[in-house]
Order: structure tokens, then sequence, then C-alpha cells
């Protein structure tokens, strides 16, 4: 099924645009996590307890934070558990500041939550079900994981696309999954929303789905090359997005209408998780054509002006 047979976009000639919207949101989103909201993380990896209560009637989320204020517990999140079979329609999970984690009181988040529900909520009666603890250490121990997670995965992608085609597909690749990750979290500074486990694996997922497409183009590129050898390569990069540009629409549509039922429809312990899937897969797409293609160009041009050979090579292993 194809969408676009005729396309004819000139996206390289659009380069200026497209460097000025990433800088634009790249920034933004730098600018929060360095002097604004940071990088807000979430009980995961910061510390903290987390307390499931179930109620016998809907919660009122405003109440419950309510009776926890007046009870001397200040900063404490409230997420409502929705489920669309309604099965956990009556429960909230809140999530206490990091002084209630510590090793010696791991029955202190449940009493203050026990206690401050009975003595100023009276809306319907709570029942405690889970208690989940992260202390400082593990939560410190996990933010080192879940970057060396990331850098693992993106040095691996690069040493495969190095393999695969040549070093520089690879570079552009990594740049563009970086950006990528880059405007995703700015996008979690800027409207204040925890990093967690869940968000961690989602923008894992991104990485991945974001260089499946970016591989589909520069895979493209390449044949286009070993059969063109007399079109300049901006030519050649050109043809080859308009030729996968029906692919990249259907796939990522699709992907992007499923994430965003998720997002519209999941509920709140799944909003982290699906807001991360929703940006990332627009700017993942945007990315392989705005970013990764692009820098192939300017590689070509600046061994250009360094008087070197100014065709990207086919590859050798292209042949094979």
């Amino acid at each position: 099924m194809e969408l676009f047979r005729t396309t004819n976009i000139d996206w390289l000639g659009k380069k200026w645009y497209f460097l000025g919207f990433s800088l634009i949101f790249s920034v933004a989103g730098l600018l929060s996590i360095l002097f604004w909201h940071h990088i807000p993380l979430g009980v995961d990896f910061k510390g903290g307890t987390q307390v499931r209560v179930s109620f016998t009637q809907p919660p009122n989320e405003d109440h419950i934070r309510q009776a926890m204020d007046r009870a001397g517990v200040h900063g404490a999140v409230i997420q409502r558990v929705s489920d669309p079979s309604g099965n956990a329609a009556n429960k909230v999970i809140i999530a206490l500041p990091l002084s209630s984690a510590m090793d010696t009181a791991h029955d202190q988040g449940r009493q203050i939550v026990e206690s401050a529900l009975q003595a100023n909520y009276h809306d319907s009666v709570p029942t405690v079900e889970q208690v989940d603890i992260v202390g400082p250490t593990a939560g410190k121990a996990l933010q080192s994981q879940a970057l060396w997670a990331t850098l693992y995965s993106l040095l691996g992608m690069l040493v495969y696309l190095w393999f695969r085609f040549e070093l520089i597909y690879g570079v552009a690749a990594v740049v563009a999954v970086f950006h990528d990750t880059l405007i995703t979290v700015g996008a979690f500074s800027l409207t204040n929303k925890e990093l967690t486990l869940t968000v961690l694996a989602a923008l894992l997922t991104l990485i991945g789905y974001s260089m499946n497409d970016t591989i589909v183009v520069f895979d493209r590129i390449r044949e286009n090359l070993a059969t063109s050898r007399r079109d300049s390569l901006h030519d050649v990069v050109n043809r080859s997005i308009n030729q996968t540009l029906s692919r990249t629409v259907i796939s990522s549509g699709l992907t992007f209408l499923t994430v965003m039922s998720l997002f519209l429809f999941g509920g709140e312990v799944l909003n982290g998780f699906s807001f991360a899937l929703v940006i990332g897969i627009l700017i993942g797409t945007y990315s392989s054509i705005a970013v990764a293609a692009p820098m192939l160009v300017a590689y070509q041009d600046w061994r250009a002006k360094q008087g070197k050979a100014a065709v990207l090579p086919a590859g050798k292993r292209s042949k094979a």
C-alpha cells in the first residue's frame, strides 16, 4: 500500500527550517532541565514511598491531598488508578517524600497514610493495599543504571551501523536519537511530569523505534547511491526520503494513533509512559528525515571543502 507515489519534496532545501525547529525545542527543554524544573525524577529514582489505597466510594483527590496536608505531610503526589473495566476505579497511589523511605522506617509511610486518611478523610473508608519503598541508595543506583543502559544502547547501535553501513551513518543516527531523547526528556521537564522506570522503558523503546526508521531511510540511500553514481548526494538523499515517505507515514501514523489512545484512555498510571511514546514517535519520525539524513549531506560538503572524496561510498558491504 502506498499513500504517495510521485512525491518530489525538496527536504534538504528546508534544512534551515528543520534546524530552527529542533533548536527551539531542544534549547527550551535544556533550559528547563538546567534552570527550571530540572529532571523531575519519580520515586523509582529519587527514593520515597508509594502507597496504594482503595476506597469504598470513588475517591476525591483534592480531599485526599487536604487530608495529607492537615496531617503535616506536604508534597505528597496523588495519582488516580483508573481501569477501563472499572475494577480499579476506587484506588489511588499516594507518593510520599524521600524522608519516609529510610531503611529504619519501613512501616512509617503506611502509618502516615493510614493515620492521615482515618483522621481527616471522611468521604469513604480507605484501605491500604500495597506499599512500595525505594531508599535513597537504591534510587541513586537506579539512576546510574538507567544512564548506563541508555549509553550502552546508543553505543551498540553506533557499532552496528558502523559495521552495516559506514561510520558517518552510525554517527548521524546516534545524533538523531540523542536529539529525540533530549526533546522527549525536555518535554517531561517543561510539563513537570515525573520520570519513572516505566518512562525509561518508553525512552529505550523510542530509541529502537527511531533507529529503525532511520535505518530504513539509510538503506534506501545506500541502494540509490549504488545505482545512481552520477547524481549528487543531495538528489539521492531527497529521492530516498520521498521513496520511503509512504512507509514512514503509514507505520508511524498507525503507531501514533495507538499510543495516543493509550495516552487519552490509559489512565494516570500509564500517563507518563504513553506521554513519552506520543512525543517520541513524533520526534523520532521527524528526526529520521530532518536530522539524520541531512547530516550525511553536511558530511559530504565538509569533505569537499577539505579536498577529499565528495561522495559517500555505497559501501563494500552493500555489494555482498
